[in-house]
């Protein structure tokens, strides 16, 4: 295969896995987006993690809210778990590392929060700690997926909402996880 065809091929299975992404959750991207406003709209907020690529997401997901996505409206409240260094390097330390979002979770949680969890496995062990604590706290979970949603399906309750990307590939799963941020994120901008 040469680099154009290889090219090609990413292009082609990318929109292939959104075009069946869409078939699959869009349903779910309403309801997820109802949940969120009416969260917010209560004065809660929406935490969210994950790892690598993931914890990128979590913290643009939280940045569109803070900040502004395509149309001015108020700052909504919203954190990434990932970005205090400070935190997740003590907690790392003196706990371990599965710790380093339930442990935040634990500190800044309140009932009627969001939990929005990011694992293209669905096997991510701190994500996992995290939504146990976030369901013994009365936060509900909105977890964002792959790979058939691994073992975080599991832990999910009736009312909580899997955004699960019909795909194998962690780059096809990364590139869904973005389109979903940015639907979430229009939706809210809608509402608000």
């Amino acid at each position: 295969m040469n680099t154009q065809q290889r090219i090609a091929r990413h292009f082609n299975q990318s929109i292939a896995t959104k075009r069946q992404a869409h078939d699959q959750l869009h349903t779910k991207i309403a309801r997820a987006s109802e949940m969120i406003y009416h969260c917010l709209n209560t004065g809660r907020k929406i935490m969210s993690c994950g790892n690598g690529g993931s914890a990128g997401d979590a913290q643009h997901f939280s940045s569109e809210l803070i900040n502004r996505f395509e149309t001015e409206r108020q700052a909504l409240a919203a954190i990434a778990l990932t970005t205090d260094s400070f935190a997740l390097t003590s907690i790392a330390n003196d706990y371990a590392y599965e710790n380093i979002f339930s442990r935040q979770v634990e500190a800044l949680g309140k009932a009627g929060d969001i939990l929005l969890a990011f694992s293209t496995s669905g096997e991510s062990a701190n994500v996992i700690k995290a939504i146990r604590l976030a369901h013994e706290m009365d936060i509900r979970v909105i977890a964002l997926t792959g790979k058939y949603g691994g073992h975080m399906r599991t832990l999910l309750k009736p009312d909580d909402i899997e955004l699960c990307v019909p795909s194998n590939s962690t780059a096809r799963i990364q590139e869904v996880h973005l389109v979903l941020i940015h639907c979430l994120c229009d939706l809210l901008d809608q509402y608000y």
